[in-house]
């Protein structure tokens, strides 16, 4: 399968099955075009045609059409699917849980207007995860990890700084079991920021490995959607301490996280504004909502927001250039090598290596599913229960989307998020539409910068 675009005056060619990416010419790019289905001498006089009164001649249209049959014959141009056998395999894998998002708080201090968790609440009851259910989140991580060493704990909620104390004893707890066990944990949290103080960035900073700092860029647009419980806004009390904690941290480990709408679909400006407060690592992405919220991205809003998706590439490209890069997640690509093939075909491992647990040790396949009851898995005392639901995630894959099997992009997204497939169809193995698309232009844009930043 090929895949042809053009941007910013790049020419791009991407062979889907190898992963190869080639930046042509026009000649070329044509003649790759109509290639699979014209002889030689079609695509030569085609080509004579289309280029007449230019530079090119007959002898340059042949010369190119042999650059192409070369690199066919050096598998990196029209390669065969070698993936599409291997996955019938995957529900027979032996799967081993490597992650848990730890649902630390069912509450928050901050009122999200777009909140998929409800505030916190997740469809159900506050509540505060006790440090002996969190302690056997962790033992049943361990038992149930097989011979992986290292193991991932997200400390989710709600706003997990409201139940701290816990998150101070559950790290200390793991820190105790690594030793034991030969097991190392990478602890990571979510934070709004309303309740940071120096003692607090002093632990996050000593014990955890990534933190997510969530900010939806400008002012006006951050305290629009993330108001606090009274209405006010929230950017000046937490953007000092983001930007302090940041600093702290070298500039690394972190990512601010913020959330675009339909209210701010010029969303390019809040991913510089916050590359202009000095922030490095930003992650700012599309709010996933039913079309009757006001502030879902629909369909008539992808065309603006693909060109907002090139408006901050060909930003992002001069800012780096000046020796002001930043690192935008969503235009993060790796064309040398990326994650293993299980990695590719199924993507986050939700529902199988990766658990939510709810603050009463109940297992989800993932944070976004949990207070959705026909997913509840067992708990951390007596484990998975419902293996059928495991099964059903083991079979998550590109090849199990009617919509992906043709797709561009599977390799890159591995079938997107099956929280959102299922919330938007019916079904984990549907597809979101709005999202796929989304995808697939931020994907176009990651390439077109690598391009332009081997020139």
């Amino acid at each position: 399968m090929i895949h042809q675009y053009k941007n910013n005056g790049f020419n791009i060619v991407l062979d889907v099955n190898s992963g190869s990416v080639h930046v042509v010419d026009d000649l070329v790019y044509d003649i790759i075009e109509v290639y699979e289905r014209e002889n030689k001498e079609s695509i030569v006089n085609m080509m004579l045609a289309k280029y007449e009164g230019t530079e090119y001649c007959r002898k340059d249209i042949e010369e190119a059409i042999e650059e192409i049959e070369q690199l066919k014959e050096d598998g990196s141009l029209f390669t065969e699917d070698i993936y599409k056998d291997y996955i019938m395999d995957f529900k027979k894998r032996k799967t081993a849980v490597k992650a848990l998002c730890l649902h630390i708080a069912h509450d928050c201090n901050l009122a999200c207007r777009y909140c998929f968790a409800d505030e916190g609440e997740y469809k159900g009851d506050k509540g505060m995860m006790s440090f002996e259910i969190g302690k056997q989140a962790l033992d049943f991580l361990i038992a149930n990890s097989g011979n992986r060493r290292n193991l991932e704990v997200d400390f989710f909620g709600g706003e997990p700084l409201m139940n701290f104390d816990v998150v101070k004893q559950l790290v200390r707890y793991g820190r105790e079991q690594e030793k034991i066990h030969n097991k190392n944990f990478r602890f990571t949290l979510t934070t709004n920021g309303v309740l940071l103080n120096d003692d607090i960035m002093e632990f996050i900073n000593e014990e955890m490995a990534n933190v997510v700092l969530s900010v939806d860029g400008r002012k006006n647009v951050h305290d629009w959607m993330r108001p606090t419980r009274n209405g006010k806004g929230s950017y000046d009390l937490i953007m000092p301490k983001f930007q302090k904690l940041a600093e702290s941290r070298g500039q690394k480990n972190y990512y601010v996280r913020g959330t675009f709408t339909h209210h701010n679909l010029d969303f390019a400006d809040d991913v510089l504004h916050l590359a202009d407060l000095g922030f490095e690592q930003i992650s700012v992405e599309p709010v996933v909502a039913a079309d009757d919220k006001e502030y879902a991205i629909k369909e008539s809003d992808i065309q603006q927001v693909f060109d907002e998706y090139d408006k901050l590439a060909k930003a992002l490209i001069e800012r780096e250039k000046n020796g002001k890069g930043v690192n935008f997640f969503h235009f993060m690509i790796d064309l040398s090598g990326g994650p293993c093939v299980a990695k590719r075909l199924s993507g986050c491992g939700s529902g199988t290596e990766y658990l939510a647990v709810t603050p009463w040790g109940d297992l989800y396949p993932c944070h976004q599913f949990v207070g959705q009851e026909e997913f509840l898995m067992g708990n951390v005392f007596d484990g998975v229960k419902k293996t059928d639901i495991r099964d059903e995630f083991k079979l998550c894959n590109v090849y199990a989307k009617s919509k992906c099997k043709e797709c561009f992009a599977r390799f890159y997204c591995s079938g997107g998020c099956a929280a959102n497939s299922y919330n938007f169809t019916g079904a984990i193995n549907g597809t979101y539409d709005v999202g796929c698309e989304l995808q697939k232009k931020r994907i176009e844009c990651a390439i077109m910068m690598k391009a332009a930043k081997a020139q």
